[in-house]
């Protein structure tokens, strides 16, 4: 059984005064069975956790038991929120407040809260890799995502445009190191990386958001657009099977498995263009064979010949 979300549990008894067992699955994301299993578990633990029977029951804290977190900062509390979401490095105030929490806590609360806290860890470096460390810029622009400030940003594109344009903050992302800022503009929501913003500066200006705005709804629909535009080009490849794990761990959710050819196997690959599959497929010589479109067929022609002229002494 988890002792963060038997915590959870009861936090949010505090903050309803009485949940059924249904309300706590849907909230949790949990079955109701065990979400019964915890309200029971925190009532033989000697939390004060008594179930109500009969219409409008539910289980509640009785006696006006609550754990006490007014000790908690401004700003103590906000970091402990926003940790919750990208874990990133542990800051001093996160964990400040993570230590009060504890010292809240029950009695009969604290040693599993306290192995729960220390179980795991994050270690942001790769093996081999420079320390990629989470950009200066994030911090300031989640003070304006939560403080609901608009932001001046001046940002250089893809094609190397600098522009200047006053946004919303909406809320960030962190896509396997990158972040991304969703934010509102003039021409309605728009997706900016973080590293390609030059200077963000706060403005005392309300910031407007969508009451019906939900960053990961949001953000699904970003995901959704890139990754048509990642698919425009198709091609069909034929490869020995003892390489497909390869080929599906190179291409991801571009890789669609086909019928079996004796030792082969025949795979739909997607990328941008054809230039960018026959890139992807010329490190791979002789063993993919591409059948479709023509378009790669010849782009990887052009990359042998070129290859050929250079290499060829």
């Amino acid at each position: 059984m988890r002792a963060d979300r038997l915590v959870a549990t009861l936090l949010l008894m505090q903050s309803r005064g009485r949940v059924t067992a249904a309300e706590l699955a849907e909230e949790l994301e949990i079955s109701v069975a065990t979400a019964r299993r915890d309200l029971e578990a925190l009532s033989t633990a000697g939390i004060p956790v008594y179930p109500q029977p009969g219409r409008g029951g539910g289980w509640s804290l009785l006696g006006g038991a609550r754990t006490d977190l007014s000790g908690l900062s401004a700003t103590e509390a906000q970091a402990l929120f926003l940790l919750v979401g990208p874990a990133a490095a542990v800051s001093g105030e996160a964990k400040a407040a993570l230590r009060k929490l504890v010292r809240a806590l029950p009695q009969t609360f604290r040693a599993d809260a306290e192995a729960a806290a220390s179980a795991t860890m994050i270690d942001p470096t790769r093996w081999g890799e420079r320390d990629r460390r989470r950009p200066e810029l994030v911090d300031r622009l989640q003070s304006a995502v939560v403080g609901r400030r608009k932001v001046r940003l001046t940002y250089t594109s893809g094609a190397r445009e600098r522009s200047e344009r006053l946004v919303d903050p909406w809320g960030l992302v962190d896509k396997d190191e990158v972040w991304y800022l969703l934010a509102g503009t003039e021409k309605g929501r728009r997706t900016f990386r973080v590293d390609r913003i030059v200077a963000a500066e706060l403005t005392e200006e309300p910031a407007e958001r969508p009451d019906d705005f939900t960053l990961a709804e949001a953000w699904h629909e970003v995901v959704g657009e890139v990754e048509r535009k990642r698919s425009r080009t198709w091609a069909t490849v034929l490869i020995e099977s003892r390489f497909l794990a390869v080929l599906r761990d190179r291409f991801g959710r571009h890789c669609e498995v086909g019928a079996e050819t004796g030792d082969r196997v025949k795979v739909r690959l997607a990328a941008p263009t054809p230039l960018d599959l026959a890139r992807n497929l010329a490190g791979w010589g002789g063993l993919v064979e591409v059948l479709a479109p023509p378009e790669v067929r010849a782009e990887l022609a052009r990359i042998g010949a070129e290859l050929t002229g250079r290499y060829a002494d």
